[in-house]
């Protein structure tokens, strides 16, 4: 039999939205084509629905390597300048490992256990005031 997860992702990689916060659930390693795209669509995906969070679910990767690495630090780096905040859920112990080991570096990326932390943490962002608020609530 074999095994889905292994194989290079082709293709599409969708970007659903949760209210004001994306969600990516990637499976398997994705080809580097694949992987662009997706950095793309994120950030048209941001702009589009003006989301303030990303949640990118990595539990279904195996293996992150410098170029995904690369991407996902690129995602976060776009998304900040769109004024939204990028969580990496799901990370297995061998790939935080891995890229411990390579000095791979997820700068400006948050990280979460579960998709559901990672939500948490995009969502108590938006309610926290912002610079400027009188902190009575209003806008």
């Amino acid at each position: 039999m074999i095994d889905d997860f292994s194989r290079p992702t082709t293709g599409h990689v969708p970007v659903l939205r949760l209210g004001d916060v994306l969600l990516v659930t990637l499976q398997g390693d994705l080809y580097d084509s694949t992987a662009e795209q997706l950095q793309h669509d994120i950030g048209e995906a941001i702009a589009r629905n003006r989301a303030t969070g990303v949640v990118i679910d990595i539990s279904g990767v195996e293996i992150v390597d410098s170029f995904l690495g690369r991407v996902l630090a690129e995602i976060a780096a776009k998304a900040k300048l769109l004024a939204a905040q990028t969580v990496v859920a799901g990370m297995r112990p061998a790939v935080a490992i891995t890229m411990v080991e390579l000095g791979l570096t997820l700068s400006g990326l948050s990280t979460a256990l579960s998709t559901e932390d990672a939500m948490r943490l995009v969502t108590a962002r938006d309610s926290e005031p912002h610079p400027g608020d009188s902190g009575t609530g209003s806008r």
